[in-house]
C-alpha cells in the first residue's frame, strides 16, 4: 500500500464549512505522480518505490536520465523521490498514483518540505534572545555574549546557540487535517500551514503519530 504522494504548495485560502465555521487552509496540488523505479530487499535492502513528479521538457533531460525515464515510458519529470511501501510486488513500473486513491477527507496526514531560508541571522532573531540594555551606554544590545570560559574548557560546547544560517532545512508538521479533494484538479485542501514557501516541493504521508483526544 502506497502510504504518501508528492505535491506543489499553491498558496493559502479560506473555506467556509456548511455550519459556518471559517478554516484557513494550504492548497497543495498533489500529484499525479507516476511509478519509476521499484526497490526490493533481495535488490536494495528495503521495499520501497521511486516515483516522479511535475513535467520536464525532453530536451531539459540528458540521455542517462531519459533512458531511466522510458522504462516507464510516461516523460520525463522535475522531481524524483522515493517513497516507502510494504510489498511492491502490488505495485507496476509506469503507473500513476492519484491523490484520491491514498487519501479522503478528514485524514490525518504529516507534511515534509524545506522551510523558506531567512539567511545569515543574529541569535535574537534565530533563537530569540533577549538581548542587553539599549542605554547607559552598555554597548551590549543584540549581542551573544559569552560562549565559552579561558581556562576550562578552553573551547565551545557543540551546539551552543550562535548566529548563522535560519531555515532553509527539511521540516515536517504532523498531525494536520485534510478538509476537502478536488481529484478534478488534484488538490488537497490541507488545514493551517505547512512548510515551505509558494510552489515548493512537499511529500505529504499518513500520520503516523495521530494526536490522542
Amino acid at each position: 500500500m502506497i502510504k504518501g504522494i508528492l505535491g506543489k504548495k499553491l498558496g493559502m485560502t479560506q473555506v467556509f464549512m456548511t455550519d459556518g465555521r471559517r478554516i484557513p487552509v494550504t492548497v497543495v496540488e498533489a500529484g499525479p505522480c507516476v511509478v519509476l523505479q521499484k526497490k526490493t530487499v533481495e535488490t536494495d535492502g528495503y521495499s520501497a518505490i521511486q516515483v516522479g513528479f511535475g513535467a520536464k521538457k525532453n530536451q531539459r533531460v540528458n540521455k542517462p536520465e531519459m533512458g531511466h525515464f522510458r522504462k516507464a515510458g510516461q516523460g520525463a519529470f522535475q522531481y524524483l523521490r522515493e517513497l516507502r511501501v510494504d510489498n511492491v510486488d502490488e505495485i507496476t513500473v509506469g503507473s500513476t498514483i492519484s491523490c484520491e486513491s491514498i487519501f479522503a477527507a478528514g485524514d490525518v496526514i504529516d507534511v515534509t518540505g524545506t522551510s523558506k531560508g531567512k539567511g545569515f541571522q543574529g541569535v535574537i532573531k534565530r533563537w530569540n534572545f533577549s538581548g542587553g540594555r539599549a542605554t547607559h551606554g552598555s554597548m551590549f544590545h543584540r549581542h551573544a555574549g559569552g560562549i565559552g570560559a579561558s581556562a576550562w574548557p578552553s573551547r565551545v560546547f557543540k551546539g551552543k546557540k550562535m548566529a548563522g544560517q535560519m531555515g532553509n532545512v527539511r521540516v515536517t508538521t504532523q498531525n494536520l487535517q485534510i478538509i476537502e479533494i478536488r481529484p478534478e484538479k488534484n488538490l488537497i485542501l490541507v488545514k493551517g500551514a505547512i512548510p515551505g514557501p509558494k510552489n515548493g516541493l512537499v511529500t505529504i504521508s499518513k500520520g503516523i503519530k495521530v494526536k490522542k483526544k
